[in-house]
């Protein structure tokens, strides 16, 4: 199964040079949870933006640059590299907004988390058809003196079609 994890702003923004436009640690704990245990996929300026691979992950780095490679993480250059790596597995796409457009068809759930602030950005988070999404979960986040900010996760499942 593919699934999106990230976080938007009200307005889909996602990153702001290369970083969250926000602070919210029990975001980053959400993602730690969900994402634990499996492989996650991600761009290279996203693992750059990291630094380093994330552990008790299989991570996986889509890049277009042959020469490109990492001790901590494998290296793969094409859409169907990632498919093939991800058969049979809990695989989620990370980022950034190209690695999403890219993988946006084959998605099959989306783990969001709704910031819902105005927080701008330079990178919004690919276009998305929200009506063939089906709401299956909501858990509202806790805003408190670490998350200054009113969120909400959601958990999405496909439409049949």
């Amino acid at each position: 199964m593919l699934t999106f994890i990230w976080a938007q702003d009200k307005d889909g923004f996602i990153g702001k040079d290369n970083t969250m436009p926000w602070r919210l640690p029990a975001d980053l704990q959400h993602f730690k949870r969900e994402t634990n245990g499996h492989m996650i996929v991600m761009g290279r300026k996203t693992y750059e933006s990291i630094g380093k691979a994330l552990p008790n992950r299989e991570n996986v780095v889509l890049t277009r640059d042959l020469d490109y490679s990492l001790e901590d993480a494998t290296v793969v250059h094409t859409k169907q590299d990632v498919l093939d790596l991800a058969q049979d597995k809990d695989a989620y796409i990370t980022g950034g907004a190209e690695i999403y457009q890219l993988f946006l068809d084959e998605a099959d759930a989306l783990v969001v988390t709704h910031v819902e602030e105005h927080c701008g950005g330079d990178t919004r988070f690919p276009d998305i058809k929200w009506e063939k999404w089906r709401l299956i979960k909501r858990e509202d986040g806790v805003r408190d003196a670490k998350n200054d900010l009113d969120f909400w996760y959601g958990w999405y499942q496909k439409e049949e079609v």
